[in-house]
């Protein structure tokens, strides 16, 4: 069971880490990550202050979106959560954020353009908007996740940001790097208009960043 208190535990973090970071404000915005060797997933609970979250509070979810452990109810955003992990094996990790840049980005139903480099390279090119579904539906999961094809990000309209990582660590690292492109872009537009990136090099340096980027 120590890895299921160690996924829970990294789960703690990264809710901190995103309140510290200004992604969220209060208690919205939600976490949750693949256990390994599981076919369970582990989430935030709804409405809990996330410096007050201990690891009991934690809610453990099977890939039915039954609760098989945890005395809490979980975010109400499971569906979002579990459509995707129903879906994309490739991810292992979920950060669903508020912040300000993304979310005006997704109040405008506007894509985050492919503009920055670091940006293209870890989501995979620019940052689309879901058509527009309430939130907690499993239909803004299923939109959520048709948006996402062949990226690790996708705006939700009128709502926020959801980063997808192959790990906790590279899914918060997506939100913070989604919210710094869109603040970015919304300053080169006021400086007369972003220029983009274009397809070929978008694609080469995603490619470089899934196969040669770091200690590899």
């Amino acid at each position: 069971m120590d890895h299921i208190l160690s996924t829970k535990e990294a789960i703690l973090k990264a809710g901190q880490e995103i309140l510290r970071s200004h992604l969220v404000v209060g208690t919205w915005g939600n976490v949750s990550c693949r256990i390994a060797g599981e076919n369970l997933f582990a989430i935030t609970p709804s409405g809990m202050d996330y410096g007050k979250i201990t690891p009991d509070d934690v809610v453990i979810v099977d890939l039915n979106g039954k609760i098989v452990a945890g005395r809490r109810k979980p975010s109400t955003e499971l569906p979002l959560h579990l459509i995707f992990y129903q879906n994309r094996p490739d991810v292992e990790a979920i950060v669903h954020t508020h912040s300000t840049y993304a979310t005006a980005f997704a109040c405008a139903r506007k894509e985050i353009p492919p503009l920055v480099e670091d940006l293209v390279q870890i989501v995979g090119g620019g940052v689309r908007v879901a058509q527009y579904a309430l939130p907690g539906t499993r239909e803004l999961g299923q939109l959520a996740l048709d948006a996402a094809r062949g990226r690790r990000a996708v705006l939700l309209a009128n709502h926020g940001l959801l980063a997808l990582g192959t790990q906790l660590d590279e899914a918060l690292k997506i939100a913070l790097v989604v919210e710094k492109a869109a603040q970015v872009a919304i300053f080169a537009t006021l400086l007369g208009g972003p220029v983009l990136l274009s397809p070929e090099d978008v694609e080469t340096m995603h490619q470089f960043y899934l196969n040669r980027y770091g200690q590899r």
